[in-house]
């Protein structure tokens, strides 16, 4: 019979590949072993010049789940590249989180944000002083989740588009978030199907859900905190405590 022979021929001349795929293989096969009775030489027991062409033989960097493989993996090398261009994509958004540059604003300019919401959001300087005190209420998260999604309104490439709008999804919907913002389930169920095809409107409602619960709740509590009004009547703290 040459079944023997068969499979020994194919234990001689399996794959190559990373040397941890190689001692699995080593540890599975239970065939039979060569006519000598000598178990395969390791690199270190051949001659010199048979262990300089059994390295050459060698391929690199094939994949450890594709033994079979006859060109080099490149599964890590994709993944690598996704993980470069998630992290460039988080520190623009890490970006938007820090305080937005903006000018010192004046008194008079402090003094018109109490006149409406939207004059204190259409400021940069009022947006800064608004999120400080967001973040004594423990609720940031209102104002970066807004700001998130005007800077998602201005893009305008598709594949950009799609990330940001899943990192979105991610650090301000998703409920195993921890900056989860507070959403209707209608609006969540908007998102859930908007979602499946984003665009830069994708969460349009719910950032108009969120601009609303900030004016409605958070906005008078700022006019009446003592950090807007040491801001407005700067003197007005030392007056009283002298």
């Amino acid at each position: 019979m040459h079944v023997p022979r068969l499979l020994t021929s194919l234990r001689i001349r399996r794959p190559i590949g990373c040397q941890s795929c190689q001692a699995m293989m080593d540890i599975l096969y239970t065939g039979p072993v060569p006519a000598d009775g000598g178990s395969p030489m390791t690199v270190s027991e051949m001659s010199p010049s048979r262990a300089q062409r059994q390295t050459n033989t060698q391929r690199p960097n094939t994949c450890c789940f594709c033994w079979c493989c006859c060109c080099s993996c490149s599964c890590f090398t994709v993944r690598n590249e996704e993980d470069r261009r998630r992290k460039s994509l988080q520190t623009h958004l890490e970006t938007i989180s820090n305080c937005e540059p903006s000018t010192k604003p004046t008194l008079e300019e402090m003094s018109v944000w109490s006149q409406s919401f939207d004059k204190l959001m259409k400021n940069p300087a009022g947006r800064n002083v608004f999120r400080e005190f967001l973040r004594t209420e423990y609720s940031e998260e209102n104002m970066l989740f807004w700001l998130a999604c005007e800077d998602l309104k201005q893009e305008m490439n598709k594949n950009t588009v799609e990330e940001k709008a899943r990192m979105i999804y991610e650090d301000y919907i998703s409920v195993l978030s921890p900056k989860e913002v507070s959403l209707d389930s209608r609006v969540r169920e908007v998102i859930n199907r908007k979602i499946q095809e984003p665009t830069p409107y994708t969460f349009e409602d719910a950032q108009l859900q969120i601009y609303t619960l900030m004016h409605r709740d958070s906005y008078p509590r700022f006019l009446n905190s003592s950090l807007y009004r040491s801001l407005v009547h700067p003197g007005s703290r030392t007056s009283s405590e002298s």
